[in-house]
């Protein structure tokens, strides 16, 4: 696809090298070395593969969503790089954590798990047969039929008795949050079922995701200025009229990312045209400053989360995709991309006890720090970093496959089952369910008008 992109290669627009991890940015070798060092980084943080401890899980404080985005991060890192380093680790993991019904609900994570928990999982999933990962063996669970899977659950807790729609936070009654409706969780039901569409050819998922995209903007959370807002609750009193405005570069990367990829697979619709145009202009205008990207909510006031922490990566991977799957924003994201991993890269030469890399190469969080580093590490700063620094490989990284154009994932259009079948829910919805779901977002919305934001998935 890259023979349709009009304007300058990316490659060519980063020229400045970085003294952190020695990297020439206009050569494609020099990326792929200094990114393998950030790779090094970022896995030494996982224990998964430990003997004793569980792969595919992080160590505290990272909860198990962010394990779902670190073994996407490493497959787009392969598919960009080349690099089967981590593949087995990778591998292993998604496996380890589909669950005996084959949709990412394992007995280790179920009772506490949210939707938006699951899907960042299927995004895994979704990524690997989209980049034709290594495909499981015929006994084990496949990349494809995963990701239908929770497709089918999302279908199935589609909930009509508030907000006119939407899925809720939380899947189960009992945990907090079950209140509250958001863009992550909805995003994520529209980016996998615009995916699938685009992989399958199925009009049902694109259905789903014309239907997700339509309700989120007749219930606010999309407004008319294409900004993603977080969410808001549902309660009896409310009914997701109370939106909680504060803004997050992922759950935007989420929304422009599944546009693009339904104004691909729609043949560049001017509908979906039109949407991904503004949800690009929003991202630009709320997530960059200086042409750097950064998190707008707590970043600048150092008020960001160990969840946020992570979500610039997010966007990084997402608006690099999107350059890919609708040509006509390429020279508006890709400068953008360019600044930002040239400043992400100038962040990567910390060094610290907490970081079992290479030291000198601790990635900071802040990437509008310039070469001082903002002495932060972890994986979410590692992730960020090695996310944004893969996006200077886009033009030659392989255009996500469909199973016309030799996508080999196996897939399964009745996976999932019903949630009664995996844990047992011990009573219904209560009053005091509802006043701590109502505490939850009293106290959002209050983070809200002082400007502190700690909304956690």
């Amino acid at each position: 696809m890259r023979s349709s992109l009009g304007g300058v290669g990316l490659l060519g627009l980063i020229v400045q090298s970085v003294a952190a991890v020695d990297i020439t940015w206009s050569d494609p070798s020099s990326i792929k070395s200094g990114t393998s060092e950030v790779a090094y980084g970022l896995v030494k943080f996982y224990t998964g593969n430990n003997t004793g401890d569980v792969p595919g899980n992080l160590p505290d404080p990272y909860y198990w969503w962010e394990a779902g985005a670190f073994f996407t991060t490493l497959i787009e890192y392969w598919a960009y790089t080349g690099d089967t380093t981590y593949n087995a680790i990778t591998k292993q993991a998604m496996i380890h954590q589909a669950g005996d019904d084959l949709d990412f609900m394992p007995t280790n994570q179920t009772r506490s798990e949210g939707n938006d928990d699951q899907g960042f999982w299927a995004l895994a999933s979704m990524t690997a047969a989209e980049m034709n990962f290594t495909n499981p063996s015929s006994s084990e669970p496949q990349w494809l039929a995963l990701t239908q899977a929770v497709f089918n659950e999302y279908v199935s807790r589609w909930d009509n008795t508030t907000c006119n729609g939407g899925l809720r936070w939380q899947i189960f009654t009992f945990n907090n949050g079950y209140n509250y409706k958001n863009s992550v969780s909805n995003g994520c039901f529209f980016d996998i079922a615009a995916r699938l569409a685009r992989y399958t050819g199925n009009e049902t998922y694109a259905e789903w995701a014309e239907k997700v995209f339509n309700w989120q903007m007749g219930v606010g959370f999309i407004t008319d200025d294409w900004d993603v807002m977080d969410g808001a609750g549902n309660g009896d009193d409310s009914n997701c009229t109370e939106i909680n405005g504060a803004l997050f570069t992922y759950n935007a990367g989420l929304y422009l990312h599944g546009a693009a990829y339904m104004y691909n697979y729609t043949d560049g619709s001017e509908l979906w045209r039109s949407r991904l145009a503004g949800l690009v202009n929003s991202t630009t205008r709320n997530f960059f400053k200086d042409n750097i990207m950064y998190e707008l909510s707590c970043e600048t006031a150092g008020l960001c989360n160990v969840d946020q922490q992570s979500f610039k990566g997010h966007l990084s991977r997402w608006m690099a995709m999107a350059a890919k799957m609708a040509p006509f924003t390429y020279d508006t994201i890709v400068p953008l991309l360019t600044s930002s991993a040239t400043a992400a890269a100038q962040q990567c030469s910390g060094t610290s006890s907490d970081f079992k890399g290479t030291q000198g190469t601790a990635c900071g969080f802040s990437w509008l720090q310039g070469s001082t580093w903002d002495s932060k590490t972890g994986i979410g700063e590692q992730m960020n970093a090695l996310s944004i620094m893969i996006t200077p490989l886009i033009d030659e990284a392989p255009t996500p496959y469909t199973s016309d154009t030799g996508g080999s994932s196996t897939g399964n259009t009745e996976g999932g089952s019903s949630d009664s079948s995996k844990i047992q829910q011990e009573r219904a919805i209560t009053t005091a369910d509802r006043a701590g779901a109502g505490i939850l977002t009293a106290f959002i919305l209050a983070g809200l008008a002082g400007g502190v934001f700690s909304v956690t998935i």
